[in-house]
C-alpha cells in the first residue's frame, strides 16, 4: 500500500508597492492613490522569504495585478511559469464620501476596507459574501493542483490570502507556518494525501 504523501500550498502575500504613504490626502487623492497602489511597480527584493521549495517550484499561481505578478518574478525568477487568474485578485475597496477633509492615507484605507465588510461601501464592487465565496474556489483550485502536483505556490494579497487560508482549513489542511500578513508573509499548509 502506498504510504500517505504531505502535500503543501504557500500564500505568499506581495512585496510593498514603490507608492508613498507620506503627508495627508483628501478624497480624491486617496482615490489616486488606491489606482497607483493597483497599477505600480514593488519595492526592490532585498531578500527573498526563506523556507520555500524554490528548487520544486516551476510555475506559481498569482492575481492579475501588477504587484503580484512582479513580486512572484522576483522570488522565482523569470523561467518560472505565472498562472494569473482574476480569482486570486484582492478583494476590492473604494474610498467613501469625506468632502474637503484631509487625512493620513490609513484612515482612508481601513475606513473604506471597515465599511465594505459592513456592506456599506461596495456600490459597484463585489460584495463581501462574493468575495469569500470567491476565495473558496482559490482554496479549492489550490487544492486540487496540490494533489496533482504536492507543492503549490500562490502570490497574491493580504485578505484574499487570509480567507484562503481559512478555507484551506476547513478543508482539512494544517497551518505550519504562519508569517503573518505583512509584505512577502509566507503561510505554508499541509494536508496528508489522501486525508
Amino acid at each position: 500500500m502506498d504510504q500517505p504523501v504531505t502535500q503543501h500550498i504557500f500564500l505568499i502575500r506581495h512585496q510593498r508597492p514603490d507608492v508613498s504613504k507620506k503627508g495627508f490626502f483628501n478624497q480624491q487623492q486617496a482615490g489616486q492613490f488606491l489606482k497607483n497602489y493597483d497599477t505600480s511597480a514593488i519595492e526592490q527584493l532585498v531578500t527573498k522569504p526563506a523556507g520555500l521549495p524554490y528548487e520544486h517550484v516551476t510555475q506559481v499561481f498569482c492575481s492579475n495585478l501588477p504587484r503580484a505578478k512582479q513580486t512572484a518574478r522576483a522570488i522565482f525568477g523569470p523561467g518560472v511559469t505565472l498562472i494569473e487568474d482574476a480569482l486570486f485578485n484582492e478583494f476590492q475597496r473604494q474610498v467613501f464620501r469625506v468632502p474637503k477633509i484631509k487625512f493620513p492615507i490609513k484612515f482612508w484605507l481601513y475606513g473604506a476596507r471597515i465599511l465594505w465588510l459592513l456592506g456599506l461601501n461596495n456600490k459597484g464592487l463585489e460584495t463581501f459574501g462574493q468575495a469569500r465565496k470567491r476565495a473558496r474556489k482559490a482554496a479549492l483550485k489550490l487544492g486540487q493542483q496540490a494533489a496533482t502536483d504536492g507543492k503549490v505556490v500562490l502570490v497574491a494579497h493580504g485578505f484574499l490570502n487570509f480567507f484562503v487560508r481559512r478555507a484551506l482549513q476547513k478543508m482539512g489542511w494544517r497551518v505550519v507556518r504562519a508569517d503573518g500578513g505583512g509584505f512577502l508573509g509566507v503561510t505554508e499548509l499541509v494536508k496528508k494525501s489522501g486525508k
